[in-house]
């Protein structure tokens, strides 16, 4: 992507619907007047009286317990220095946005304008009452240091500056389990830190809190290595003085076991490498260009244990590992501070969790066979969905065990229950997509890419390398939509009805006309019917030259799914397909089906089509666990309707007994455990929580995915089409650029899981 087309890409993400990324959204009801009067006044006078009377009762009603201050004076952000708290902001809005994905906490991003430590403490005290906890964020060394010791010791609520203490704390962990593998000892082990910054120094103070000797650590700046005899050393940086005869990092590196950079990119050579110890452990986490890329530093060592801030390598120091899940851990308790003890905790927790089996999600998402501990899996991965509730209970319990937590956990099972419940969010799942399909990228046919959407959504997919596509339309309307759109890249461009295709039509019409020879297809016909981009991308599908379709985007899903039912076998062993949207809701992904080909399905066709969705669901890495739905509970109607619902229930129980199905059942009592519990103790379902739903007809399902999708606003993927020897994915007329990147996303990862299929009995046989 061109840094012009990355820039106003950026830009147009934060201006566009509207501008910023976060907003204020009401918990409670308001739609009627009496609604109001409860919010407001008079009602909320009450609340306000009860609080008088206890200041704690502030957490019981109002949202300050799970609201987090993020603030900065803009002083240090990122990587573009001292520019001011208005330009901060983008970035303060960034960091709300992952304490709400990743940990369900609300934010008020505040920007403070002032450089004066005192003035900048003063700030944060008078508006702390509205807080249950504060983030520091991007304000510069030294003065950051004294506004967060500060700020701790003279406020009752959790405090972190995670610029420090987040890298260190991941990176921590990361030590742990490497020096765990190398087998060496961290009282024994030689370390140069690269960077003097905050976050340098606060990582150095926590390895010495691990066991690293202070005389084992040679701290870099700009200048070199930081020696005592050096005028003018900020108190932080004589901290870390040394009197050893070293002035450069070249020097510093000789014979060194560990490397942690916090610098800048490309300041660390092969040569450098090469004069390390045995087995070194290198941390080059500058962003976004590492001190030394991952690639030359593993094929220059081949003993070497390396660790990036870079997404695209194995072990990503990344600090979305432990604020998140640092704060949720410190809010749930009430702690008053987030001490040393509590950062201790994260780093075992996370240190530890990567030692345990791997859910199999997780290498779906990450495309490996089984991730397990060792050189390239030193550290949990960000989208690992045990952090939730792993890290929180580690830090509740540090702080209740050092005497910081005003309200302890006694029921520590229905804690992580409640974790697991906030975890449910669409736009995770979106993110899990997206990065399974970067994994292994598949040729992905777009059949009407002169639609100014369709190609918006073949660059994003190419751009954001999830796939290369294949462009089929006009050819002279397609190179003008892509100057348009500043789409720059040589990707294949397809007219189907051009001269220059006259050959592969040809061959693609035989093709399809010894298939179809004895259905009233001829020669002629399969021609003539090659020259329509529908049958033609089916056809590059079905012969191997690309891996998978997306269309229907101008023309009804009615008439687009005919040739692919033509064209493209059934899968082995199908007898019927069929089609489900994927709902991205609060609690987490569901399934339903059939949404958009089976109209009045039998009970043979929604076993069928169970067993379709069930597998589907288990290709996205989730648990089916699947409610037949209608409008009776297990026979308590004996319509048409119901009694095809308990056959196909009957069917699947008696043939399936593994599957967790059940029904016929309301949707009340499918999404109501207690409700079910309490009336139908026999269910199958009961304990579980339903991710899959079946619909009697194809009216109730598309009817209910639509209202879904308008009333609530919950994203959909699909309809993602079940039971077909190839993938092939139809959209829905006239959908979202975004829809469209995310079935081609889908599109991808079902090519993945094909070929993986084909691969595994290749080898069987």
């Amino acid at each position: 992507m061109s840094e012009s087309r990355k820039r106003r890409e950026a830009l147009l993400y934060h201006a566009k619907p509207k501008p910023g990324k976060i907003s204020v959204v009401p918990t409670k009801k308001y739609a009627t007047q009496h609604d109001l009067s409860l919010a407001y006044s008079p009602g909320v006078a009450e609340p306000c009286l009860e609080i008088a009377k206890d200041r704690d009762n502030v957490y019981k009603y109002t949202s300050k317990g799970n609201l987090v201050a993020v603030i900065s004076n803009g002083t240090a952000v990122l990587g573009l220095g001292d520019i001011g708290p208005e330009a901060s902001k983008p970035v303060m809005e960034g960091k709300g946005l992952l304490f709400k994905i990743f940990a369900d906490i609300d934010v008020f991003d505040i920007e403070v304008d002032t450089t004066d430590v005192d003035k900048f403490i003063d700030t944060v005290k008078a508006i702390a009452p509205t807080f249950g906890g504060i983030n520091l964020e991007d304000i510069k060394a030294p003065e950051a240091f004294e506004i967060e010791r500060r700020l701790k010791e003279e406020l009752d609520i959790p405090v972190m500056h995670d610029d420090q203490h987040g890298t260190a704390i991941i990176s921590a962990a990361a030590l742990i389990n490497a020096l765990e593998i190398n087998g060496k000892d961290i009282e024994k082990v030689q370390i140069v830190v690269n960077g003097a910054g905050a976050a340098a120094i606060s990582c150095t103070r926590l390895y010495l809190a691990l066991g690293v000797r202070r005389e084992n650590v040679i701290m870099c700046d700009s200048k070199g290595v930081i020696r005592k005899d050096r005028e003018n050393l900020t108190p932080q940086k004589a901290e870390f003085a040394t009197d050893k005869d070293l002035h450069s990092l070249d020097e510093a590196m000789l014979n060194s076991d560990v490397f942690i950079g916090l610098s800048k990119g490309n300041v660390v050579s092969p040569e450098m490498l090469l004069s390390m110890a045995k087995n070194p452990i290198v941390f080059a986490m500058a962003n976004p260009e590492p001190e030394i890329t991952y690639d030359l530093a593993v094929a220059t060592r081949d003993d070497i244990i390396m660790a990036t801030g870079r997404s695209d390598n194995p072990n990503q120091v990344n600090n979305v590992l432990g604020f998140p899940f640092i704060f949720r851990g410190a809010l749930d308790v009430r702690a008053t501070k987030i001490n040393e003890e509590m950062k201790m905790a994260a780093v075992y927790a996370l240190a530890d969790l990567a030692k345990k089996s791997v859910p199999e999600q997780v290498n779906i998402v990450y495309d490996e066979v089984s991730l397990s501990f060792g050189k390239d899996y030193i550290i949990p991965k960000p989208f690992d969905p045990r952090l939730i509730y792993e890290i929180p209970p580690a830090i509740a319990k540090a702080a209740m065990d050092s005497g910081v937590a005003k309200e302890p956990i006694n029921d520590w099972d229905k804690y992580r229950d409640e974790l697991m419940d906030r975890s449910g969010s669409g736009s995770k799942e979106i993110r899990l997509l997206h990065n399974r399909a970067k994994k292994d990228p598949k040729n992905i046919v777009f059949a009407e890419a002169d639609h100014l959407d369709v190609l918006k959504a073949a660059q994003r997919i190419y751009e954001e390398k999830m796939g290369v596509p294949i462009l089929l339309g006009r050819k002279e309307v397609i190179l003008e939509l892509k100057k348009e759109l500043g789409f720059v890249g040589e990707v294949p461009i397809i007219d189907p009805k051009q001269d220059e295709e006259k050959e592969t039509r040809t061959r693609y019409a035989e093709i399809f006309w010894r298939s179809r020879q004895r259905k009233g297809i001829t020669l002629f016909e399969a021609k003539k019917l090659m020259r329509e981009r529908n049958y033609f991308a089916a056809m590059m599908v079905n012969t191997g030259e690309a891996d998978a379709l997306i269309t229907g985007y101008a023309r009804p899903y009615a008439s687009v799914v005919k040739p692919m039912l033509e064209l493209i076998e059934k899968d082995k062993g199908v007898s019927r397909v069929a089609a489900t949207n994927l709902m991205l809701t609060k609690q987490g992904p569901i399934f339903l089906a059939d949404t958009t080909i089976n109209i009045n399905p039998t009970a043979k066709d929604l076993a069928k089509i169970t067993q379709l969705t069930s597998g589907l669901a288990k290709m996205f890495g989730v648990k089916p666990n699947i409610a037949m739905l209608g409008f009776s509970n297990f026979g308590s109607a004996n319509s048409e309707s119901s009694v095809k619902i308990r056959e196909a229930v009957s069917y699947i129980h008696r043939n399936f007994p593994k599957v967790v199905v059940d029904g016929e059942l309301q949707a009340d009592f499918a999404f109501n455990p207690a409700l079910l519990a309490k009336e139908f103790p026999f269910s199958k379902l009961n304990g579980k929580k339903v991710n899959v739903l079946i619909f009697p007809n194809l009216e109730a399902a598309n009817i209910t995915y639509k209202l879904m999708k308008q009333l609530d606003g919950v994203e959909s993927v699909g309809p993602i089409l079940m039971g077909m020897s190839k993938p092939v994915h139809i959209i829905q007329l006239g959908a979202s650029v975004d829809e469209m990147v995310n079935m081609a996303a889908v599109a991808v990862v079902d090519a993945q899981n094909r070929a993986r299929i084909k691969k595994q009995s290749e080898v069987e046989i």
